[in-house]
């Protein structure tokens, strides 16, 4: 991209003095795998690399919905939390860009990486734990139940299910619904897409990327349900989901204040590993193993029965 590009000299104005030669050219890189059209913007001769999510650009499953409000909603939450832990610095949005934000681009190795290679993973998985916790004591608000059962029953809505399933499901939630379990005294800022892919770290510092779903009054165990959902599924398809066991307990121990907490949390999770589960079942529901998380979450859920 050369001067005269329009949103190439939008993002050179919005980024100020960062920007030392105005007429620099910007390399430009599509990325992929993404719920939104994403690129990287590299300007030559500086060392700005930026981000933009073009939110007016869906590539997900989901097709409908609020891009402008998305937008903004993702740019706010990200102030928020640059506040509490590492994130991508946002820097300007523009609607007429299709909805476009743009942050500063954080280059790493994301938690998937060491996942994927065995290494180190339980030392990232420990980072990974306080880096929540502290997101989670310090954005203390009150506690939206209500939403955090909607958000199950959204998923439910666009899983590729019969009806006689989508039924078992909504028993299964009514049952977590009446008990105590869920019942919590404050709610919290949550991300509410924990996964692998979304924690980098950059010369040793754990970044939390995409707060496009993040919600202000959630459960804290959302978060840390999720993560255990991704690494279950993981090894799952490695062979066998047992393996996972030792990292799930081994970052709720990390995540927990102590000995009482960490029962309490352990009783909880089940609901959220289903909540992931079945978010992996939605977004992966083309692949051959998509049969697993249904039935894993199933089992999740029916746990309530033996409380």
């Amino acid at each position: 991209m050369k001067p005269g590009d329009t949103f190439r000299d939008w993002l050179v104005e919005v980024l100020g003095d960062r920007i030392h030669n105005k007429g620099c050219k910007v390399r430009v890189f599509k990325l992929s795998h993404a719920s939104h059209r994403i690129c990287k913007y590299e300007f030559k001769g500086e060392k700005v690399t930026i981000i933009a999510k073009f939110f007016g650009i869906p590539t997900g499953v989901i097709k409908k919905y609020n891009s402008y409000g998305s937008m903004n909603k993702e740019y706010e939450n990200l102030k928020k939390a640059q506040k509490i832990i590492n994130v991508p610095e946002p820097i300007a949005t523009n609607r007429e860009f299709n909805c476009v934000l743009a942050s500063k681009y954080v280059s790493g190795k994301p938690l998937f990486w060491y996942l994927k290679h065995r290494k180190e993973l339980k030392e990232k998985l420990e980072l990974i734990a306080d880096m929540l916790r502290k997101l989670h004591e310090n954005t203390q608000t009150y506690y939206d139940k209500e939403n955090e059962f909607s958000k199950f029953h959204y998923v439910l809505n666009h899983l590729k299910i019969n009806q006689c399933m989508k039924k078992e499901y909504k028993y299964l939630l009514g049952k977590w619904w009446h008990s105590s379990l869920l019942d919590i005294k404050k709610g919290c800022m949550i991300h509410n897409d924990s996964t692998p892919v979304n924690f980098v770290f950059h010369k040793g510092r754990p970044f939390l990327l995409d707060f496009e779903l993040a919600s202000r009054h959630g459960n804290f165990a959302c978060d840390l349900g999720i993560l255990c959902a991704e690494l279950k599924y993981y090894f799952a398809r490695k062979g066998s989901s047992q393996k996972a066991e030792p990292y799930i307990r081994h970052f709720l121990k990390r995540y927990s204040k102590d000995e009482k907490e960490f029962c309490k949390i352990t009783k909880v999770i089940p609901f959220y590993m289903a909540y992931g589960l079945l978010r992996i079942a939605m977004f992966k529901s083309n692949t051959s193993y998509k049969d697993y998380p249904l039935r894993e979450a199933k089992n999740c859920l029916e746990i309530i029965k033996k409380i």
